[in-house]
């Protein structure tokens, strides 16, 4: 199922244009002034270091065209999860044998996430298959965490851009003697406070690329991947209860009775997580995602009929940023907790299940033993 995020990019473009025709904004706001007092009040802006919105802007592109550059120096390109299973796969030597035995389609289904289509016999014929799946799970994991941090990175920085705008936006209005100095606290508290999430989420993003790195044993030899722009999308529909049930009771028939009773209870914990987690990424991007774009819309609508301020509108930027980087947690939960359940029914043991709304839980450990 495509992801239908709003177009920030849109309200991003609505921003600067915003502040490209100050003039209209500010008949909106406050009766307007002469001809001269706006021209003197753009002049004094223009000395400003970041004083006009295409100069910013233009600064904000370039600056991220040098930064890619920069990454792409000894940097590891891992698109999809299937990159970065066999990847971490290609850091264990010992599981030549069992990765030849498992056959190369049972490979190919494995490395793409298609854990529930493999013959649960296979755990009684091939020896270490347990740490075939092992690496693989902590391997995407790693990476779903790695780009989800990626992709709420960028909702955060779009955010920025909208405060940036808006407190720039006040200060021609200081300038110009319709606003105070108080009046213009507010949009500066706003993009002091997007600057800060935009540092955090910088960090994380920076964590999690590094987890993965770690992960795949890579540290020293990569310092930076290379990583798709958004997660994979969700299927339509999970798998349902009974058929979680079945194939729970298939592969415990396939292990020892002590470790089969040890997996039932597995089963147990990753099904309500991966059946709760599906519920909320589904709330989360169907309701909650669904009713901010109608309030954005709507702001727009509004702010387009000079029955909402510019104030109204960029705040509703950085809202909407916010309801997008709660639906990509969501999501990233959700593929998490199917991880983890397609490893549970394959046997496997995690040794945490997702924290839903949390953090997407522990990060990934380099796996190996």
């Amino acid at each position: 199922m495509t992801q239908q995020y709003f177009p920030l990019q849109a309200l991003r473009v609505i921003a600067f244009g915003v502040l490209t025709f100050p003039l209209v904004v500010s008949a909106q706001i406050a009766p307007a002034p002469a001809e001269k007092s706006w021209r003197e009040a753009n002049d004094a802006v223009g000395q400003y270091k970041r004083g006009h919105a295409d100069i910013l802007k233009w600064e904000k592109d370039n600056v991220s065209a040098e930064k890619s550059a920069d990454q792409t120096v000894g940097s590891l390109s891992l698109m999809t999860s299937e990159d970065a299973v066999r990847q971490a796969w290609l850091a264990h030597r010992e599981l030549v044998k069992p990765l030849g035995r498992i056959g190369a389609a049972n490979v190919d289904l494995i490395a793409k996430g298609q854990w529930t289509a493999l013959d649960p016999v296979l755990q009684r014929k091939v020896d270490d298959l347990d740490e075939v799946l092992e690496v693989a799970a902590q391997g995407r994991k790693a990476w779903l965490q790695a780009v989800a941090a990626k992709q709420v990175l960028q909702q955060h920085q779009n955010a920025l851009v909208a405060a940036e705008a808006g407190n720039e936006l006040g200060r021609r209005m200081v300038s110009i003697g319709n606003w105070s100095k108080l009046q213009q606290t507010q949009v500066e508290l706003a993009q002091s406070a997007a600057k800060m999430n935009v540092r955090r989420a910088q960090y994380a993003a920076m964590q999690a690329e590094a987890t993965l790195i770690k992960t795949l044993q890579l540290t020293g030899m990569h310092t930076a991947v290379n990583l798709p722009d958004r997660l994979p999308d969700m299927p339509a529909q999970p798998l349902s209860a009974e058929i979680i049930d079945a194939r729970a009771a298939a592969i415990a028939a396939e292990l020892p009775r002590a470790d089969g009773m040890r997996n039932g209870a597995n089963v147990r914990m990753a099904r309500q997580a991966y059946l709760s987690s599906h519920a909320l990424a589904v709330s989360a991007r169907d309701e909650v995602l669904k009713v901010r774009e109608f309030v954005t819309e709507e702001t727009v609508l509004r702010y387009n009929g000079m029955l909402k301020s510019v104030w109204d509108l960029l705040g509703e930027v950085s809202n909407q940023s916010q309801a997008v980087a709660s639906t990509i947690d969501a999501q990233r939960d959700y593929l998490m907790a199917e991880t983890d359940l397609q490893w549970v029914l394959q046997g496997g043991s995690p040794g945490s299940f997702v924290s839903l709304g949390g953090g997407g839980g522990e990060p990934a450990a380099a796996a190996g033993h």
